[in-house]
């Protein structure tokens, strides 16, 4: 027979215990900034101190503007990559474009953009990443081009990637320089497997860093007008060879030497800025994006200071074009931002607004939101249904003076399609 008195007592434990569970994962997700769009900004004064993408102004000392993205999958963002850069060329004569993509790939675009065969369509493909086949990257790539059509000799531009995940065109663009120079390049072709374009199994990484290093050596050695940036090929692939073998070696730390690299290159040809694009991750000044340390933006600063200039990016709310987990199967989803200063835009009326931090008083009261730390927009090449539960998974915290020397803010950001190529 059933304990009348024992039912009772536990129909009440059993609620009580839910309760407080509820209670204090709701404290923890509240912190983590919950459904909710966040606290607004100011908007009085937003709106005095505020401008559009024409109005970015850059310090007389920057020689490497980075422009970040709050995702990768957004065509707004895309799109800001072209209208920043064309500021950039036009007011401050920058002549090259780097951004977070194959240094290989990127150079079959500046092939392009210089005169070479093909079509923008696929030079975009050929940067190695599909987040670059998009109408925009096309777009850009199409301005560049017309832009040297009609441009002096000196006065072209130049298309660079700082990454090293890919191989293909970094090997293509090496061993054509490696045999224009007369190497012997056996040992190259014996650690290539020409039919996967990709390097041979029978061979390690030890063994094809040690060939690379040689036929490096080789170009270096033979005093050609381009051998520095030929010899980078080899820089390339020694690099991705050295992140898939030592888990002590960072990419960020690598695309930071690449940034460096090209800066150089581009002060040899007479331009002393170049332009940076890559996730707000990798731009950011300060912090580390997803535990990973220093990043790349980090690195930058601490050896240039002022001459590093960031410019981070942010959504109040994107509908954004992701990977479905580790597949390569892409769906849109919506996600909002917990930024005041996002909300603050868009209940200004601003589609796209920029926001320069040097230009806020310390009179304002913006100034001391942007002094504080907030929830930020950041999606990267991943989506889990989990983090419609957990917004905390697309959100960073951070101060937005201490990341970002000024902002760029999207009020409703669309999704990139992304254009299938057959090469």
């Amino acid at each position: 027979m059933e304990n009348k008195k024992t039912k009772k007592k536990a129909r009440f434990i059993i609620p009580a215990a839910i309760v407080a569970a509820v209670v204090v994962s709701g404290a923890v997700f509240s912190h983590f900034g919950g459904f909710s769009t966040g606290k607004c900004a100011d908007v009085d004064e937003y709106a005095k101190y505020a401008g559009g993408v024409s109005d970015i102004t850059v310090p007389e000392q920057a020689h490497v503007i980075a422009l970040g993205e709050a995702t990768h999958g957004n065509a707004e963002f895309q799109q800001l990559k072209l209208d920043v850069f064309k500021v950039m060329v036009e007011k401050y004569g920058v002549r090259s474009f780097a951004i977070e993509g194959d240094f290989g790939g990127s150079e079959a675009v500046d092939r392009y953009i210089n005169g070479g065969d093909g079509t923008a369509s696929e030079a975009a493909g050929a940067i190695g990443f599909a987040i670059y086949r998009t109408e925009q990257m096309e777009q850009l790539i199409s301005w560049m081009r017309s832009y040297n059509d009609s441009a002096k000799e000196e006065d072209k531009l130049h298309f660079y990637g700082f990454d090293m995940q890919r191989v293909k065109y970094n090997y293509k663009y090496l061993l054509e320089a490696a045999k224009a120079c007369g190497a012997d390049v056996t040992e190259l072709e014996s650690i290539w497997n020409a039919d996967e374009e990709d390097f041979s199994d029978s061979s390690d990484a030890k063994k094809r860093i040690e060939v690379l290093e040689n036929i490096k050596t080789e170009i270096e050695k033979s005093g050609d007008a381009q051998s520095a940036e030929a010899a980078h090929f080899a820089d390339a692939l020694i690099q991705n060879q050295k992140l898939d073998s030592d888990n002590s070696v960072s990419r960020d730390a690598l695309m930071a030497e690449n940034v460096l690299w090209i800066l150089e290159q581009e002060k040899a040809r007479g331009s002393e800025r170049i332009f940076v694009s890559g996730h707000n991750g990798h731009v950011e000044k300060t912090g580390g994006y997803a535990g990973m340390g220093k990043v790349m933006g980090n690195l930058l600063a601490d050896e240039l200071g002022d001459e590093y200039f960031s410019i981070g990016t942010d959504f109040y709310k994107t509908t954004c074009n992701v990977p479905k987990g580790d597949s390569y199967e892409r769906t849109t989803h919506l996600f909002y931002s917990h930024d005041p200063l996002a909300k603050a835009s868009m209940k200004c009326g601003n589609d796209v607004s920029w926001l320069d931090f040097s230009a806020v008083p310390d009179s304002s009261a913006l100034r001391q939101q942007l002094d504080e730390a907030v929830w930020t927009g950041s999606v990267g090449e991943y989506y889990s249904p989990v983090m419609a539960f957990m917004p905390m998974m697309y959100r960073v915290w951070g101060v937005p003076t201490q990341l970002y020397d000024g902002m760029i803010f999207v009020s409703d950001a669309a999704p990139t399609e992304i254009i299938e190529i057959t090469e």
